[in-house]
């Protein structure tokens, strides 16, 4: 079996043991600013695709006359898990809250697993910002390559479709 890391081994306790029934369309539902999308975010879901994982992002699912809401609802329901690309633009805008309320709430109430990454922060600007997300083990891009990130979230979504034992 595959070493699934610090990450994955997080990932693996916070399912309390249970067997993690990742049926969904998409693999991870990649939530951002769109100020990262350039520098972190585009290169991190082709990372993820290269991996060979199934990925909501924006620029992959959207198009001209759909609805927003409805389509970004339809990715978080539908995702195994969450991948919040965390910034100061992502904390200063409302559309990432409308999707990290939404990725927190499938946290809290079902198998969905939330997957931070820092771009461009420290531990104390999260702390401030939210000290439960600050408690979730995450990668940061000044510490990691979007490869060796997007290979760990790769481990961790194959982990947890691994039949339990």
């Amino acid at each position: 079996m595959p070493s699934l890391g610090p990450l994955g081994e997080s990932m693996a306790a916070l399912t309390d043991g249970e067997e993690m029934a990742v049926e969904k369309q998409w693999d991870v539902f990649i939530s951002h600013a769109s100020e990262d999308k350039d520098e972190v975010v585009r290169p991190l879901a082709h990372a993820l695709q290269a991996h060979g994982l199934q990925v909501w992002y924006d620029e992959f699912e959207l198009r001209i006359g759909d609805s927003l809401r409805r389509n970004i609802d339809q990715g978080i329901a539908n995702s195994a898990f969450g991948v919040v690309v965390l910034s100061e633009a992502f904390l200063a805008k409302n559309w990432p809250q409308y999707e990290l309320d939404g990725l927190v709430t499938r946290h809290l109430t079902g198998p969905q697993v939330l997957l931070p990454l820092w771009h461009k922060l420290t531990k104390a600007e999260v702390v401030a910002y939210s000290p439960s997300l600050a408690d979730k083990l995450a990668r940061s891009t000044s510490e990691s390559t979007l490869d060796e990130i997007a290979a760990e979230i790769a481990e961790v979504v194959a982990a947890a479709k691994q039949p339990a034992a």
